[in-house]
C-alpha cells in the first residue's frame, strides 16, 4: 500500500467506527433506562465481566464508574469459576460483556449467578443470544460491521460496547448528582483533585520560617531577616502582631533606584501597607489566581486576628503541579 492508500483505509476505518457508535443511539432505550435505575438503586456494586477484547472492555467500564461514583470490580469469567465469583453477593449487579452472546465461560456463569440471586446485563452484539436471553436487561450493542476487512477482530463491536459503558457511567454520575469535587475526591493525585482539594495550610510556610520584623525596626534589619528566610519578602506587624505591612525585594530596590539613604529609615517609612492576604482555608488554586492577577510571588496567610500565620510562595504551587502563569 502506498501512502495514500494506507490514509484512505485509515479514515474508512475511522468512519466505521463512528457509524457503529452512531447507530447505537437508536439502542438507548426503556433497557437502558431500566439499567440505569437498577444500578442506581443496587446495595452493592457493579461487576463486569467478560472474555478476551470485551475483558478490556470491561476493566476500563469498572474504571470509568469508579471514578464517577458508582462502586465496581472487573472478575474474569475464566478465574470466577475458579473461586473469584466468590466477590459476588445478591446486592450486586453484574454486566456481562460479549458480542456473540455465546462465550463460553459466561455460559458457565449464567446458572451460578441465578444461584446467587443477582440482577444480570447483557451488553451483547446479539439480543437473541443463550447471554442475551438468560439475562434480566439487556443492552444491544450490535454493530453492521468491523472495521476488520475479515469482520474478525473485535474493533467496532469493543468501541459501541465502551461508548455504552460510558453512557452508564456518565448517566449515573447525573443521576447521583456527582459534582467535581466528589470527582476530584477520587483522583486526589490528578490535577483537577489539586484544584479543587489542595488548601493553602497545606502549602504554606509556617513557624519560625516565616520572616516577620516589627515597623519600628530599621530597614537594615529587615534585609537581613528578608535575606536568611529567602522568600524575597518579610511581613511587617506592629507591637500586637498584627499585620500592618510588607516589605519585599522589589520595595527596597525602588528606594535604591531612587538612590534614598535608607541607614537611618524604620520599616514603617518604607513598606508596602494593606498587602494581599488570604486565610488558611482558601484553596491553593484561588491563591494561585491572585497571585498570577496581581503579578506577585508570595501571599501572607492571616489568622482571624490578621496575624500572620503563614506565607505562601508561588514555588510552592508550581511545585505542587499547580499552573502558575509564567509572567508572574
Amino acid at each position: 500500500m502506498n501512502a495514500d492508500a494506507v490514509i484512505q483505509k485509515g479514515k474508512e476505518i475511522i468512519r466505521i467506527e463512528a457509524e457503529a457508535i452512531a447507530a447505537l443511539e437508536s439502542h438507548i432505550n426503556g433497557n437502558f433506562a431500566a439499567s440505569v435505575d437498577l444500578i442506581f438503586k443496587a446495595k452493592g456494586r457493579v461487576v463486569l465481566t467478560g472474555m478476551g477484547k470485551s475483558g478490556i472492555i470491561a476493566r476500563k467500564i469498572a474504571a470509568t464508574m469508579n471514578s464517577t461514583g458508582t462502586p465496581s470490580a472487573f472478575m474474569h469469567p475464566s478465574d470466577a469459576v475458579h473461586g473469584d465469583l466468590g466477590m459476588v453477593t445478591p446486592n450486586d449487579i453484574v454486566i456481562c460483556i460479549s458480542k456473540s452472546g455465546d462465550t463460553a465461560e459466561l455460559r458457565q456463569l449464567l446458572p451460578r449467578f441465578r444461584q446467587i440471586g443477582v440482577k444480570v446485563i447483557a451488553m451483547v452484539g446479539n439480543p437473541n443470544s443463550p447471554l442475551g436471553k438468560q439475562s434480566d436487561l439487556i443492552l444491544d450493542t450490535s454493530v453492521r460491521e468491523e472495521a476488520c476487512p475479515y469482520d474478525l477482530a473485535p474493533t467496532s463491536s469493543t468501541t459501541a460496547a465502551l461508548a455504552m459503558g460510558d453512557a452508564l457511567a456518565i448517566t449515573l454520575l447525573q443521576k447521583r448528582n456527582f459534582t467535581k469535587e466528589d470527582f476530584a475526591m477520587f483522583h486526589p493525585g490528578g490535577n483537577l483533585g489539586k484544584q479543587l482539594l489542595l488548601k493553602v495550610d497545606a502549602m504554606m510556610i509556617t513557624g519560625s520560617d516565616i520572616p516577620v520584623v516589627n515597623e519600628n525596626v530599621s530597614v537594615s534589619d529587615a534585609i537581613v531577616e528578608i535575606s536568611s528566610k529567602r522568600l524575597g519578602a518579610t511581613c511587617v506587624v506592629n507591637d500586637s502582631g498584627v499585620l500592618c505591612g510588607m516589605l519585599t525585594d522589589g520595595d527596597l530596590r525602588r528606594l535604591l533606584q531612587k538612590r534614598i539613604d535608607i541607614s537611618g529609615l524604620t520599616v514603617g517609612k518604607v513598606m508596602t501597607t494593606n498587602p494581599k492576604t488570604i486565610s488558611q482555608n482558601m484553596l491553593a488554586a484561588q491563591a494561585l489566581e491572585i497571585m498570577e492577577s496581581f503579578k506577585i510571588t508570595q501571599l501572607v496567610v492571616v489568622n482571624a486576628g490578621n496575624h500572620p500565620v503563614g506565607i505562601l510562595h508561588l514555588h510552592s504551587l508550581v511545585e505542587a503541579g499547580l499552573r502558575g502563569d509564567s509572567s508572574s
